[in-house]
């Protein structure tokens, strides 16, 4: 039987050379919309918890979206248009783009799985032509008479961690799918991602941190390095 194919791509320093929840946050402060010092402090100790396998993905994701959602829909939209034109854009890699590509050619499901938020990675996805996008949703404002806007509580399990197995695996049953159904290759900078690496038929460290790469080496697994 041969099984159904399924190319699974975190984001942040994966595809793009960059973390982008941690760039939208400098974004904003630039735009004035958040108190450069304290926004920067906190920004910086979320990223070192992330970095130390620490991190609380309830209280980031509360800090990280609230600017976005206290401006509201309008003048979010057009600051993320900005934010993509002129700080993701320049850095989407044509090795990045061709390696998503080939997956496509051959046929193959491609799936960005990142932790970050739906808002800030839609349009990165769509950057690379990827349709499929399993990341951290975001409950939306039902009051009656509200603009229906994003609030910073996470709707369902955010694809971190185990998370991101959970999600994967009701990716595939909201498709009569199980794990055995499928090949499964994933592609991941980091540490954190470890439990999906571990699960996965083809694992490739890529770009990896310090202790991925080591994992990496001491298991026999693939190791790109797409930015140099």
């Amino acid at each position: 039987m041969t099984l159904r194919k399924l190319a699974l791509f975190d984001l942040d320093h994966t595809l793009i050379p960059m973390d982008s929840d941690f760039s939208w946050g400098v974004f904003t402060m630039a735009l004035g919309w958040v108190d450069p010092e304290e926004f920067k402090r906190q920004n910086d100790a979320f990223y070192a918890q992330y970095k130390d396998e620490t991190l609380d993905i309830d209280d980031y994701v509360s800090f990280s979206t609230a600017a976005f959602c206290q401006q509201g829909a309008e003048k979010s939209l057009a600051a993320r248009k900005q934010y993509m034109h002129q700080v993701v854009g320049p850095l989407i890699r044509p090795a990045a783009v061709d390696l998503v590509r080939q997956h496509q050619i051959a046929g193959d499901d491609v799936i960005i799985v990142t932790a970050t938020n739906e808002f800030v990675t839609r349009p990165i996805a769509s950057a690379f032509n990827v349709e499929e996008l399993i990341t951290v949703d975001l409950e939306r404002d039902a009051t009656p008479g509200s603009e229906g806007w994003f609030t910073s509580v996470i709707r369902g399990i955010p694809p971190f961690r185990d998370g991101r197995v959970a999600r994967v695996q009701a990716w595939l049953g909201a498709r009569g799918l199980q794990w055995g159904q499928v090949h499964t290759t994933f592609y991941s900078d980091s540490v954190n991602d470890l439990p999906l690496l571990e699960k996965v038929d083809v694992p490739v460290a890529t770009n990896p941190d310090e202790r991925l790469r080591s994992v990496a080496v001491e298991r026999g697994w693939r190791i790109l390095d797409l930015f140099f």
